[in-house]
């Protein structure tokens, strides 16, 4: 097995990230959490409202 080399050499090119704030990442990690927290509540209202809907039919 031989390994061949390139001609041209790779150049790659590091880019520094944007500075973000404390503020941002609060922000963003409070938005996260808040519709996880929204999608949790409208399921239990939605579990609920078929719970109480098949029990009333039963009876």
């Amino acid at each position: 097995m031989s390994l061949q080399q390139t001609a041209s050499p790779i150049i790659v090119k590091i880019v520094q990230p944007a500075e973000k704030g404390l503020a941002e990442i609060l922000l963003g990690s409070l938005g996260l959490t808040g519709v996880i927290a929204l999608g949790a509540v409208l399921l239990g209202v939605v579990l609920a409202g078929l719970m109480y809907w098949m029990r009333s039919r039963s009876a």
